[in-house]
């Protein structure tokens, strides 16, 4: 979808000379929520970012201690601290039923910023399952 709507931006831009600002705001917001709702399930797929010095190698039981231990000390705390400061920042919008700041821009700006709420709570609900999933394999492979 996001396709399609960057190449109908260019094409009216460079084969009509005609700009639609909604479009090109709409295809940012789209990027953003992309991202920042996929966060998620790619932190439950596992596909995330790593820095694999030593968890490729390691047991599976200290993969679980490294997992359990990275979402207790920055997954959930990241969480908390993008939550609580976005939280404000995100009711002022709706306070205000905030629009783009541009003329011909997007109205309903303050719906999409109610992503910046959305993805730590899907973060920490994820977090959770990551500690539990983690720990019930921790104490399978202590118990083998």
């Amino acid at each position: 979808m996001m396709v399609i709507v960057q190449l109908s931006i260019v094409m009216a831009r460079y084969i009509y000379g005609i700009g639609f600002l909604k479009l090109q705001e709409l295809l940012i917001y789209l990027h953003g929520s992309l991202f920042t709702l996929a966060a998620g399930y790619t932190l439950l797929e596992d596909e995330h970012v790593r820095v694999d010095l030593i968890y490729r190698e390691a047991s599976k039981k200290y993969k679980s201690l490294i997992n359990i231990f990275g979402s207790l000390l920055f997954l959930i705390p990241f969480c908390l601290l993008t939550f609580s400061t976005s939280f404000p920042y995100v009711l002022r919008s709706w306070k205000i039923l905030e629009g783009s700041p541009e003329t011909s821009g997007l109205n309903a700006v303050f719906i999409l910023k109610t992503v910046l709420i959305i993805f730590p709570i899907l973060l920490l609900l994820q977090s959770f399952s990551i500690i539990l999933r983690n720990l019930i394999s921790f104490y399978e492979e202590k118990n083998d």
